[in-house]
């Protein structure tokens, strides 16, 4: 009697058991040759370089991703394209993490020049007898797994392993890095979690862009550098000997004077800026300088150190541009 044929639903349950089995069965896989691969990459002077084509390519890709986004430094190169010229991007300090299930793709003729220039080879893959294994230095093996695909041929069971065990790898390294939730914003200023963890360090306006002006320097004076800086702020942190803020003067004050004439122009700045203006220390979040821009409605916040040195400027700008 004919079988009667699963239905869609039936079909899909079973291609996602079989994917998820593919993964679980990577448990069991993990051995010392796992190990060497997160030392190797750990002490990697370089960066690991990823290759693969094909599905392999596609998963390659966001192994690289992951690495890269948790503090290894990582690119992808196509294993083809790197045969013309992207070898030159691959130097002896690096690492070559290439995936290929069969092991027998054009990764292989990758690995005389990759051994020529003298980096280590890691392996993904499911054939550990393969000519890729056989000339890797690590090879992580994920077994012979069984396609869903009703022909048995399309990479489905197989690459989701190869990025299960990707992910395993670079999530394993991260942890040994211990980086901190502020580390992994820094990598991330766009997303949500970045922009709740950026400091204001990292966003504020320093060094040639952060106008500074001394205390007994005279308006003219002062209104020329807030002109010339790079980026003009439009605002400038006043300092005194010591280089502590004692003050900040901005275009919004300047105009609120003129209404009044310009006599004032000949004074020194300590008599037209605003004395103990408000001001963020440059360890604070973001989220801290935003709600101050916000309450007080102001375009431009001084930053100081923990000894009230003025060491940046803050524009409502620079807040734009991280998404807020």
């Amino acid at each position: 009697m004919k079988e009667k044929p699963l239905s869609d639903i039936a079909y899909a349950k079973e291609v996602l058991l079989l994917e998820a089995e593919a993964i679980k069965n990577q448990i069991s896989r993990l051995n010392s040759e796992f190990q060497k691969a997160v030392d190797l990459i750990f002490d990697c002077k370089g960066r690991v370089v990823v290759t693969g084509i094909g599905k392999a390519g596609i998963i390659g890709q966001k192994i690289s991703a992951t690495l890269a986004s948790t503090g290894t430094p990582s690119y992808w190169i196509h294993s083809s394209e790197a045969k013309h010229g992207d070898l030159g991007r691959i130097v002896s300090d690096d690492i070559v993490l290439a995936l290929s299930n069969s092991g027998e793709t054009e990764v292989v003729a990758l690995l005389p020049s990759v051994k020529q220039i003298g980096a280590k080879v890691i392996a993904i893959t499911g054939n550990k007898q393969s000519s890729l294994a056989t000339h890797s230095d690590v090879v992580l093996d994920i077994g012979k797994i069984e396609e869903p695909c009703p022909l048995g041929l399309a990479p489905s069971a197989s690459s989701t392993a190869m990025l299960a065990l990707g992910d395993a790898l670079a999530l394993t390294i991260f942890k040994k890095r211990n980086l901190k939730k502020e580390d992994y914003a820094f990598y991330h200023p766009g997303g949500e979690l970045g922009r709740k963890l950026l400091t204001v360090e990292m966003v504020m306006r320093k060094n040639e862009e952060n106008p500074v002006a001394d205390e007994d320097a005279p308006l003219l004076d002062v209104l020329n550098i807030m002109t010339e800086t790079a980026g003009k702020p439009g605002a400038v942190s006043i300092v005194n000997k010591q280089n502590k803020l004692v003050g900040f003067f901005t275009d919004g004050d300047l105009r609120r004077h003129l209404k009044n004439g310009i006599s004032f122009l000949q004074y020194s700045i300590k008599d037209v800026m605003t004395r103990s203006p408000k001001v963020i220390n440059a360890r604070c979040l973001v989220a801290e300088a935003y709600k101050i821009l916000k309450t007080y409605k102001i375009d431009q916040l001084p930053v100081v150190d923990d000894n009230n040195v003025a060491v940046g400027i803050i524009d409502v700008q620079d807040l734009l541009e991280v998404g807020f």
